[in-house]
């Protein structure tokens, strides 16, 4: 009879132990890249973060689904823009970072990955918009710049 007890007591604890885990709110994954990183780790050398050049991405639910950044590369004059992702991370999912220099078209890095998109444009002696998406549940959500700036 005692050895029935103490089964059904740790049965008891392990089932408790057990709901309070299934009970409690997953943790979301954080992006192990940062801007500077992703631009290094797509297309090499030294990125600096460009004044104005943030912007989150957020779902009209409040979630904070990405953020995307404007870098610049003062040996190259290489814009590098980022998206980095806030959901789904670690996980192959929508996301699509986006430039267009002065003069020219949009153009994009779009398709799914597991942390980031990036794409890098020459921007010398010219101005800069950027723009950054994020597939969140069944819709893009996006965030950008869509004035010119960041001129030099």
């Amino acid at each position: 009879m005692r050895g029935l007890t103490r089964r059904l007591a740790i049965s008891m604890l392990a089932a408790t132990v057990a709901a309070l885990t299934l009970a409690s709110p997953a943790q979301a994954a954080t992006n192990p890249f940062t801007a500077a990183q992703a631009c290094n780790n797509d297309f090499g050398g030294a990125w600096a973060y460009a004044s104005d050049g943030h912007r989150s991405i957020t779902a009209p639910d409040g979630t904070r689904v990405g953020d995307v950044y404007l870098m610049y590369n003062s040996a190259t004059a290489y814009n590098c823009v980022v998206t980095l992702k806030r959901v789904a991370v670690g996980s192959t999912t929508g996301v699509s970072a986006g430039v267009r220099v002065e003069g020219g078209s949009w153009a994009y890095d779009s398709g799914n990955y597991k942390y980031y998109a990036a794409i890098q444009r020459s921007a010398r002696d010219k101005c800069v918009m950027y723009d950054g998406e994020v597939l969140y549940a069944t819709s893009w959500q996006g965030a950008g710049r869509y004035s010119w700036g960041n001129c030099g």
